[in-house]
C-alpha cells in the first residue's frame, strides 16, 4: 500500500493543517501502519494523531525557538499519588532543571479545563517553570508564578 493512499482514509488528521510550522517529516510504513521519523530518538514511532503534534511541536521548539536538542526529554514516566504517568515533553535548562512541559492531544480534543489539570497535576511533581498544552490547532501556555504559588497564561511558548 502507498502512503498517500494511507493517509487520505487511514489518517484523516494529516488533511487538516496544524497551527504550527511543518517540515517534510519522514514517513514509512511498517506493519502496514504509517510511521514517522522521531530525530530526537532516532527511531520510527507509529504516527497516531497525538503523535503528529508531539513531532510539530519538538520541530517548533528546535527550530524556531531554538531550544537545544539535548535538553528534551520524551515520554517518560513519573509518579504522582502513587500512580504511574507519562509525560509527552520535557525540555530542561541549561542547568538540568525542568525548564517546559507539554502535553500534546489529538486535533480532535479540546483544550479544556480537565487538559490544563492534567499538566497540573504532572507539574507537581515535575515543577517546570513552564507548561504547555496544545492540540496542535490551539497552544495554552502557562508560567508558573513563584510568589503566588499559581500559573498565569503567557502568549507563546516561552524563549529558552
Amino acid at each position: 500500500m502507498d502512503i498517500c493512499d494511507m493517509t487520505a482514509a487511514d489518517y484523516p488528521f494529516l488533511k487538516n493543517p496544524l497551527n504550527l510550522p511543518t517540515t517534510d517529516f519522514r514517513m514509512a510504513t511498517e506493519s502496514g501502519k504509517l510511521t514517522i521519523f522521531d530525530a530526537l530518538r532516532k527511531k520510527f514511532l507509529i504516527l497516531t494523531p497525538e503523535e503528529w503534534v508531539r513531532q510539530h511541536i519538538i520541530y517548533y521548539l528546535i527550530n524556531f525557538k531554538k531550544y537545544p536538542k539535548s535538553l528534551f526529554a520524551l515520554e517518560k514516566g513519573l509518579e504522582y499519588n502513587r500512580l504511574k504517568k507519562r509525560f509527552d515533553i520535557l525540555v530542561l535548562d541549561r542547568s538540568g532543571q525542568p525548564f517546559l512541559l507539554v502535553e500534546c492531544k489529538a486535533p480532535e480534543v479540546k483544550l479544556n479545563q480537565k487538559v490544563v489539570e492534567q499538566v497540573c497535576v504532572y507539574n507537581k511533581t515535575i515543577k517546570a517553570r513552564f507548561m504547555a498544552i496544545s492540540n496542535g490547532l490551539q497552544h495554552v501556555c502557562l508560567a508558573f508564578d513563584v510568589t503566588s504559588g499559581t500559573y498565569r497564561q503567557i502568549r507563546e511558548f516561552p524563549e529558552f
